[in-house]
């Protein structure tokens, strides 16, 4: 189950101090449409975590069920030049500059996460919720945290 929790616990196993509720679930954006068609069926997610001096990302495992116990990717805040975010159809495309290339992500709008990817994986699993009834779904963190977090990787540029 990917709990916020559990992130955190990954994280600070890994050595990172990660910034609470500032954390995504995102995947590699797509450079064309054929690529976008292509990765539909092989989608690897990832949590974008924010830590105090770097952006973080965990790998969900084959079955998206759980997180990967390693770090994929760390960015640290010295080496962005400028991070430019742009709505892309249903998603937010992030696209991060470094000296040594630009690194492209996309992630979900919160609007309708909770029947995509990102509200299964951030929720913990496939059961959707009824509102107003005792089968509720557990919080979807991507959700809660997605405006924060954009606003946070923007004002990485300033």
């Amino acid at each position: 189950m990917a709990t916020e929790k559990k992130v955190t616990e990954i994280l600070k196993e890994a050595g990172f101090e990660p910034v609470k509720n500032r954390g995504i679930i995102v995947t590699y954006a797509a450079a064309n449409l054929s690529e976008r068609i292509a990765r539909f069926f092989q989608n690897e997610f990832y949590v974008l975590q924010i830590c105090r001096d770097s952006i973080v990302l965990v790998p969900f495992g084959k079955l998206f069920l759980n997180l990967k116990r390693e770090v994929a990717l760390q960015l640290p805040f010295d080496s962005i030049r400028a991070v430019r975010i742009e709505e892309d159809m249903l998603n937010y495309r992030i696209e991060l500059d470094t000296g040594e290339g630009t690194i492209m992500l996309s992630a979900q709008q919160k609007e309708l996460s909770e029947f995509r990817s990102s509200g299964t994986l951030a929720a913990g699993g496939l059961e959707t919720g009824i509102p107003g009834s005792k089968y509720l779904r557990p919080e979807n963190w991507h959700c809660k945290n997605l405006g924060a977090t954009l606003e946070a990787l923007r004002a990485l540029s300033a």
